[in-house]
């Protein structure tokens, strides 16, 4: 809680400063996530598959920029994150699964994935005229809405829900990337906290007794890719015609 009062002192410090910014302005976009998971359980590694998802990611910054060569940019993105572990049943994390169990030894898939609504901070420099920068900062993510799959040979069981306990409510991370001038952006993300809550204990899909304490790792890396667009140079397609005009970041 401490961090999140520490980032929202950031956020107001930053609100201050928009009478000395030399360009304020607004972009949206979305990404296009490929994550993977360090998982493991009970002391052993869980295999977990690299993630690949573009929906439903979306995000919302306020850009100050206070020259041509260093800015702060803050905001709301929303954004789909998880994990994929894949394995035998009884080694993913659920209990009581011995050689009497009728699903023992089979091969099976677990997804699980939360959205979240993060709080960024970061810091730009570079030449933003010609759209080349460097920027890095810390971003807490709020876990509103939980849902995990589990796929059995040709059985796919799945649940969800809302302010779920068996992920962290809060979750911190540290992201840095480089704007390319072609318009390309590169950015990479390290969670700080483990995806999954390590005090739940209960049953998944109303069947599967687990406690979340026996898994040591849960943590979260990410890379995603952006794209540059200059409305002055694509009128059409954001549908502002011909003329001038501020430019917007799509992250796609």
């Amino acid at each position: 809680m401490k961090r999140l009062y520490l980032l929202l002192a950031i956020v107001m410090l930053i609100a201050t400063l928009e009478t000395n910014a030399q360009k304020i302005y607004h972009t949206n976009g979305g990404e296009i996530i490929l994550s993977g998971a360090d998982v493991s359980y009970s002391g052993m590694s869980i295999n977990s598959n690299l993630r690949f998802t573009a929906f439903f990611h979306t995000q919302h910054f306020l850009n100050l920029d206070l020259g041509n060569n260093i800015g702060l940019m803050t905001g709301l993105g929303i954004r789909n994150m998880g994990f994929i572990t894949e394995d035998l049943m009884q080694n993913i994390g659920f209990l009581d699964i011995d050689n009497t169990h009728p699903d023992f030894g089979k091969s099976v898939k677990l997804k699980r994935r939360s959205y979240s609504a993060g709080f960024p901070i970061a810091l730009k420099l570079g030449s933003f005229s010609k759209h080349f920068f460097l920027f890095g900062g810390y971003e807490w993510e709020w876990m509103f809405h939980y849902k995990q799959k589990l796929f059995i040979d040709d059985e796919k069981i799945k649940e969800k829900e809302w302010t779920s306990d068996r992920v962290n409510t809060w979750v911190p991370s540290v992201f840095g990337g480089i704007q390319f001038p072609q318009g390309f952006r590169l950015k990479f993300r390290y969670y700080m906290n483990d995806f999954l809550n390590s005090d739940f204990t209960g049953t998944d899909f109303n069947e599967y007794a687990v406690d979340y304490s026996q898994f040591e790792s849960t943590g979260i890396w990410t890379i995603s890719l952006a794209f540059f667009l200059n409305k002055d140079k694509v009128p059409s397609i954001l549908g502002t015609g011909k003329g001038g005009g501020e430019s917007v970041i799509k992250e796609l």
